[in-house]
């Protein structure tokens, strides 16, 4: 089986992959289904339904399971995907951790890893999830043999025609590593095909393939404040080096001041939106009461994002505040996201998503006010429904439709 070497590579798909990922798609959606019923989804003749799911059963990729109801004469036979003929793992290389899932060829969840990102340097964080992908599969206790590809979303900016990723958090050194030595060492030792593209693109393709409910052609993943997933017409958008969907500026250039000139709502405030700096100065300031302190431990270096998210569901003022500033500061950047792309979904991630409408709530009502009419009318503003899974997910959905595509 060729399987191209990226996940995102800008592609025109032949006639004939089209119809593969269509009528797959339907199969693993609507499975059991005859071929009927695939044909009127799809809009393909029954004819060529019927030669094409035929030659994934010759494949073992799809099995026949008992007949539907008869309207009138023979009872039409029903197909499902052959989910466990093989196995996909995704991972998630996050700015704060690392996710590893290994999922059957439905995209069911059969193991899954987690651990925190190593703080060292690049290369560090990639032999740390080559030993991830081991794990998973000693874990899942799944067949080698069975692993059809490994896809990886990494945190950093990519570039693909280099071969590198940049770490963009500063606290870390901003260092770059090579992303082709995970891509050979896995596909070496396992003699299986590795993909590798940004976490926020990938997390763009888990939620608009898993997340949500309805079929979304142009839409837009926001993980916190430090990347974007581009969705559109359908396709995946990465740029002309796989790079596209940044959503920071390098403030600690020194030949440009950028807090005396620069946009300040483009600064970079981290993947909790800086709420736990906020939470600590206005903490080491004040020393009243707080609920925050208390979830502490009475210690401020304890504090946590997911510390104020807490004291803010207990009606903890100051907290609330805090995370309303946070989603005021990322309804700027969605609403000239907005403006820009005109999505239909724009898709919260990260982990801020958990603090519900505390967040959401500022982040929408600042986009009602500065984006344009026509456009904020149109896109829903939703939190993540796979929350931490969506780029380990996701990459493993990737993985899939490139197995999909050109079986």
């Amino acid at each position: 089986m060729v399987i191209r070497q990226t996940l995102f590579r800008d592609q025109v798909l032949s006639d004939r992959e089209r119809k593969n990922l269509a009528i797959l798609d339907v199969v693993r959606k609507s499975g059991p289904v005859t071929r009927t019923e695939i044909s009127k989804i799809t809009k393909l003749n029954i004819v060529t339904v019927s030669n094409y799911v035929n030659n994934y059963i010759d494949k073992g990729l799809v099995v026949e399971k008992g007949f539907d109801v008869s309207t009138g004469g023979r009872k039409p036979t029903l197909v499902e995907l052959s989910a466990k003929m093989g196995y996909v793992i995704g991972v998630d290389i996050g700015p704060l951790n690392m996710i590893a899932i290994i999922t059957d060829l439905a995209n069911n969840v059969v193991g899954k890893a987690k651990r925190e990102r190593p703080k060292g340097p690049m290369n560090e964080v990639i032999t740390s999830s080559i030993e991830m992908v081991y794990e998973i599969i000693e874990k899942s206790k799944a067949d080698k043999n069975k692993i059809k590809g490994v896809g990886l979303g990494i945190s950093g900016v990519i570039d693909a025609i280099a071969g590198t990723v940049r770490d963009t958090d500063p606290h870390r050194g901003r260092t770059t590593g090579s992303y082709a030595s995970v891509k050979s060492l896995v596909q070496k030792e396992f003699n299986i095909p590795t993909f590798v593209g940004n976490d926020a693109t990938v997390a763009a393709f888990g939620e608009k393939r898993l997340g949500l409910e309805q079929d979304i052609n142009d839409m837009l993943y926001v993980y916190s404040d430090v990347g974007c997933g581009i969705i559109i017409k359908g396709e995946i958008y990465c740029g002309a080096g796989g790079s596209a969907g940044e959503m920071q500026l390098m403030v600690d250039n020194a030949e440009f001041p950028i807090q005396e000139k620069g946009p300040s709502y483009l600064r970079p405030w981290g993947v909790d939106l800086g709420i736990t700096e906020a939470a600590k100065r206005v903490l080491s300031k004040e020393k009243a009461d707080s609920k925050m302190m208390e979830l502490a431990g009475g210690d401020l270096e304890n504090l946590t994002a997911d510390i104020v998210i807490e004291a803010a569901k207990a009606k903890d003022k100051t907290a609330i505040e805090i995370i309303e500033d946070a989603g005021i500061n990322l309804g700027v950047r969605i609403a000239y996201l907005i403006n820009l792309f005109n999505p239909e979904v724009v898709v919260i991630g990260g982990g801020i998503e958990q603090a519900g409408e505390l967040l959401l709530g500022p982040t929408r009502k600042t986009v009602r006010q500065l984006a344009f009419e026509e456009p904020a009318n149109t896109v829903k503003i939703v939190p993540s429904r796979l929350g931490d899974s969506a780029v380990a997910l996701g990459a493993a959905g990737l993985v899939l439709r490139e197995i999909f595509a050109r079986i």
